[in-house]
Formats: structure tokens, sequence, C-alpha cells
């Protein structure tokens, strides 16, 4: 039988700059991102090697380093983390993920956070 495994990483914290406003572009904002990356983890649970799993530190610098790049829309930003995760780690099946920016500009009225949930899967 076949289990699936994942590996979480939950409120990973960025300042970055997007949005479609030009003031979020100047002065930037905190986001949150969650993930969920499908990984069979048998072999590293035996193994106790980092070679048999994906690297969550190597998750975090892509994160990160697709986050320096600014978008207008949340849709975009983590569309294109959820890609790249996907292409740079083979044993990656499947990626969730939810990405809020924190204190949006709304014209009217006060909210916490906007996010946006994307799944990819090969």
């Amino acid at each position: 039988m076949n289990k699936a495994s994942y590996i979480c990483l939950h409120r990973l914290h960025i300042y970055a700059y997007h949005g479609v406003y030009e003031a979020e572009r100047i002065h930037g904002n905190d986001f949150l991102l969650d993930l969920r990356l499908k990984v069979d983890v048998t072999r590293a649970m035996t193994t106790d090697r980092v070679a048999d799993t994906v690297d969550y530190a190597a998750v975090c610098s892509l994160v990160k380093h697709e986050m320096s790049i600014p978008s207008n829309l949340l849709e975009h930003v983590a569309g294109r983390i959820a890609e790249k995760l996907l292409s740079a780690f083979p044993a990656i099946e499947e990626v969730e993920l939810k990405l809020s920016k924190c204190h949006p500009p709304m014209m009217e009225t006060e909210v916490e956070q906007a996010a946006v949930m994307v799944c990819h899967s090969r």
C-alpha cells in the first residue's frame, strides 16, 4: 500500500514588493507563505539522509528568490513559485501553496490578510 507523505512549511515570513498600487511597489509589505509538498519520504525515513528527501532549506531559498521578483498579482507569484519548485525538485509530486499579503490596501475596509491558494502537480 502506497501512503502519501508531505513536507510542510508554515508561515514563512518574507518582506517583498508585490501589488498593483505604486505604494506597494515602493514600500513593500509582509507576506506569509504556507507550503505543502507531496514527497515520498519513505527512503529518508530509513536512511536519515537529506539526499533521500527534499531539502527544505533549499526550498526556502528558492521561494525567497522568487518573492524578490516583483509582480502585480499574488496569483502570478504563487504560480511562479509552484512551477519553479516542481522544476527544481524532481522528488516533489505536488505543491500546495498559500500566499498571504498582510494588511493589503483596501479602499473602504480593513482586511488583515488577502491570500491566494494554488495547487500544482506533475
